[in-house]
């Protein structure tokens, strides 16, 4: 995994980015936990949670549209309120919250071992690609 670097933090001031900052590193954490998940249940529902948490950081970062302040509205159609060039990956992550859902239900075989290997790295490229997009990664 890349390694994060905090250039331009400094000149970025504001809560929004403290706030983004520390949901990266979050989702960072859970993403490294998932990938050690012996469980495939497990591997899926923290890489599935790794990505939230991605998205909590682009919202951190952008804010919520006005229209979504007073209601409760699912992340990922936020996501692609605020910033629509992450569309393909709202859309990917939300077919898969039924199945994170089921896996916090105690379903069993929710999920093959390939769906959760898919959901580890995709919740790794969205991580990267979000990072990258805040300026956080080194070129």
């Amino acid at each position: 995994m890349a390694t994060t670097l905090l250039r331009d933090h400094a000149r970025l001031p504001g809560p929004a980015r403290g706030s983004s900052l520390g949901l990266l590193e979050q989702a960072r954490a859970v993403l490294a936990e998932a990938a050690t998940a012996e469980e495939i249940d497990d591997r899926f529902r923290l890489a599935h949670l790794a990505a939230l948490r991605v998205a909590a950081a682009v919202l951190a970062e952008r804010g919520r549209p006005a229209s979504a302040r007073k209601r409760l509205v699912n992340v990922w159609v936020l996501l692609d309120r605020v910033a629509p060039e992450y569309v393909e990956w709202s859309a990917y992550f939300a077919a898969g919250a039924t199945v994170r859902a089921a896996v916090e239900a105690g379903a069993r075989s929710a999920v093959t071992a390939r769906a959760a290997d898919d959901e580890l790295r995709a919740a790794g490229d969205f991580l990267v690609l979000v990072e990258r997009s805040l300026g956080l990664l080194a070129a």
